[in-house]
């Protein structure tokens, strides 16, 4: 029984063990999804931005309003770059994180497998116990005693 128990420890071990790692995957994929919406507004960012430059350079923009615009926009640019680096960056946190999710699941189903099998092998030896305290039981009864099944004698 107390390898019944140790079993159930490393289940719970296990189960706590799938339950952090479960946390931390949903960190990293609200993290991702955060990183992609600044992505997303960064990008409507520059086209509003560009938008703007056209029509203020339909209506006369001077030469350094261009200037201004284009340095904006190049530093727009380099900020989304950054942010899709920053996007590849979480991809991969969050793979990771999934890995090391199903690692932690595999290894609390595989000792639930465990604990599974104990208890069918201490149900079987318990069975079995029963039957050898029966058959032992049986056994000790004398020798001539009377077999209620048969009711009369010399009847057959």
């Amino acid at each position: 029984m107390a390898n019944q128990s140790a079993i159930q420890t490393l289940v719970e071990l296990a189960s706590k063990e799938v339950d952090e790692h479960a946390k931390r995957l949903g960190i990293a994929i609200r993290a991702h999804e955060e990183n992609e919406q600044k992505l997303t507004l960064l990008m409507q960012y520059r086209e509003d931005y560009a938008n703007r430059c056209q029509q203020d350079l339909s209506t006369g923009l001077t030469t350094q309003g261009y200037q201004n615009f284009r340095v904006f926009l190049n530093k727009l640019d380099d900020a989304i770059d950054g942010q899709r680096g920053i996007i590849k960056h979480s991809i991969k946190h969050v793979d990771a994180e999934r890995s090391a999710w199903q690692a932690a699941e595999r290894k609390r189903m595989s000792f639930g497998t465990l604990e599974k099998s104990a208890q069918q092998q201490a149900q079987q030896q318990a069975v079995r116990r029963e039957q050898k305290e029966t058959d032992e039981y049986a056994s000790r009864k004398p020798a001539g005693s009377i077999n209620p099944y048969k009711h009369s004698v010399g009847h057959e």
